[in-house]
């Protein structure tokens, strides 16, 4: 373990592929010069961050401070995650707040195990699958839904379940904080009402945001809130401007000061229940009180050595790991990393997950699913099997193991002197979610039911009281019985092929932590989905400019389509802390979003 942490973190020179030239891989203004040069490690990246006594990785260079100075402060990594939590709900409302669900894998020094908490929230009871299609119709006859969208439209009141978050941070803090909550939401209050200096990608998010609620705004029974806690007079906020949110502040406060049962039960609950029926929604006061979390097991596979845990399904978190048994089987090494031949394996594994992802991933609790079955190895061998060598498959099917859209989502990563490690993921799903803003509280709803199948025979089928398919997941390594990692990379579907490319970067290749998040990725869409909405069978392989033009003629030649997308919106958002047998921590942000990691 020390030997593989020194090589991850020092650097390697083993991968050969390299980031684009200058001229592709900057705006035109810019061509004329490129990047600069760095005495180790590779070109297209930079050092990562080392600390001894905490450390935090955020999408917010503010949220990543208000969390250290939390733990300065006496408070332990799980009370440093939720401050940064609660400042990005503020900071980064396009990615994340407290209308949205969370997911979380900790390891607790002091009891030597990992805990994971499943923070996602259930439809409304009272509304039934022949009821949600009505209003689907309804939509479509009065013109309000266009024909593009063929299952549960992403806005207003149809997509909205209970949101979960505030009840993770209650749970977890109950167990593992050290602070009283009032202290861990403090900073997120101050920036709050005091002000906060918008960033340049989360201004951008801004601005697609408020493009995509223009374009749909027959979907939202209502927008006024929204436009006037973020978009006034019709503009965004744009990067350097100041911006505050007292209304999310007073609900800040009042969550510090009354607890969970503010926002399920008390004051909260009602204002959020009267707004849903003052704008025709289902869901009630009584969704709110009955909601509850759930403490479970993470599960976890051995990748050449390394044990990689995720959490189930209702999530996609075995994607990744039933991705891994698959790649086992093959020495992706004798390859360099930017080959064609790295790149068909790690599409076509990522192919064969998903279709049983479509195929089996739902809310547990409402039907029995071969959760075991599909992370043995056996069963990851015979689904390598399917792949060949020298071309792409057209069409791969579930496997028969015995008894996808964009999302925008936050991950950060926290740990303490004390040997805590915190792997926080927290999303409202597509965009900054609904629209819908319930009264006065500067917090918008999720929009996660989107993710419902309408189809009454598939797993993930509507029905009340039910959690949908969740894209959002945090990771974790271990080593011979050791944290190793706390990691993860937003992104809707991105997510389970990220976490394998980040993996595949660190242990196949020698990449440190910080240069294995700031290499070439590629993102693969279609197949089928959860929802029963299902795209092309081949799907389209979007690549960064780092992957060169020979890799990407190869792939054609290979069957694959190719597209070649320089944005970086495609291709997720990555934290990671990897922690040496000394307790010594790196940490790794990344270029594609606004973050910083913060140590001490």
């Amino acid at each position: 373990m020390k030997k593989l942490f020194r090589a991850a973190l020092l650097g390697s020179l083993i991968v050969t592929h390299l980031p684009a030239t200058a001229d592709e891989a900057m705006s035109e203004t810019q061509a004329a010069l490129g990047g600069g040069g760095r005495p180790v490690g590779e070109a297209y990246s930079r050092s990562p961050v080392y600390g001894a006594n905490g450390m935090v990785a955020t999408a917010h260079p503010l949220a990543s401070q208000a969390a250290l100075d939390v733990m300065k402060a006496g408070g332990s990594a799980l009370d440093g995650a939720i401050a940064a939590n609660a400042a990005l709900g503020l900071m980064e409302p396009t990615g994340n707040g407290i209308g949205g669900d969370i997911f979380i894998i900790l390891w607790d020094p002091k009891t030597q195990k990992l805990y994971g908490y499943n923070g996602s929230g259930r439809s409304p009871m009272k509304r039934s699958l022949d009821e949600l299609k009505r209003k689907i119709q309804a939509m479509r006859d009065s013109g309000r839904l266009g024909d593009e969208f063929k299952g549960i439209p992403p806005l207003g009141s149809l997509p909205v379940t209970v949101p979960g978050t505030v009840d993770g941070w209650f749970a977890t803090h109950e167990r593992f904080g050290k602070l009283p909550m009032s202290e861990v939401l403090a900073p997120a209050v101050r920036y709050a009402n005091e002000g906060f200096p918008v960033s340049p990608v989360i201004a951008y998010y801004f601005e697609r945001n408020r493009q995509g609620f223009l374009r749909n705004e027959g979907q939202v029974e209502e927008l006024e809130n929204a436009r006037a806690l973020w978009f006034q007079d019709g503009i965004a906020p744009a990067a350097g401007e100041i911006f505050k949110n007292p209304d999310l502040g007073k609900t800040l406060t009042v969550l510090g000061e009354d607890g969970r049962d503010a926002f399920y039960k008390g004051e909260l609950a009602k204002t959020m229940a009267d707004y849903m029926t003052r704008i025709g929604g289902d869901m009630s006061y009584e969704d709110l009180a009955a909601h509850e979390g759930e403490w479970v097991k993470p599960g976890h596979v051995n990748y050449k050595g390394y044990d990689v845990y995720e959490l189930p399904p209702n999530g996609q978190g075995y994607a990744a790991l039933q991705m891994l048994n698959i790649l086992e089987n093959v020495d992706l090494a004798q390859w360099p990393r930017g080959s064609a031949e790295v790149f068909h394996y790690m599409v076509e594994a990522k192919r064969l997950a998903f279709e049983d992802v479509a195929a089996y991933y739902a809310d547990p609790a409402f039907g029995d699913q071969p959760l075991e079955e599909l992370l043995t190895k056996e069963y990851g061998k015979a689904r390598f099997a399917l792949i060949d060598a020298d071309k792409a498959q057209a069409q791969f099917g579930p496997g028969e193991p015995k008894l996808e859209g964009e999302g925008d989502t936050t991950y950060l990563t926290v740990a303490d002197k004390d040997g805590m490690m915190v792997s926080l993921i927290q999303s409202n799903y597509r965009g900054m979610g609904s629209g819908l803003v319930p009264d006065g509280l500067g917090f918008m709803l999720q929009d996660r039911g989107e993710l419902f199948s309408l189809d009454p025979e598939h797993p993930n089928a509507y029905e009340p009281g039910k959690r949908p398919f969740h894209t959002i997941i945090p990771a974790f390594v271990m080593k011979d019985g050791e944290p190793l990692m706390s990691f993860g990379l937003m992104g809707g579907s991105m997510q389970p092929q990220g976490h394998v490319q980040i993996l595949v970067n660190i242990i196949d290749y020698g990449m440190n932590v910080q240069e294995a998040g700031d290499a070439a990725r590629f993102n693969h869409d279609g197949g089928s989905q959860p929802t029963g909405i299902h795209r092309d069978p081949l799907g389209t392989i979007y690549v960064e400019a780092g992957v060169s033009t020979e890799t990407i003629q190869a792939l054609e030649a290979m069957g694959h389509k190719v597209e070649v997308d320089t944005s970086g919106v495609r291709f997720g958002g990555y934290q990671a802390i990897m922690r040496s047998p000394d307790g010594v921590y790196a940490g790794a942000t990344e270029m594609r979003k606004d973050g910083t990691v913060t140590a001490w």
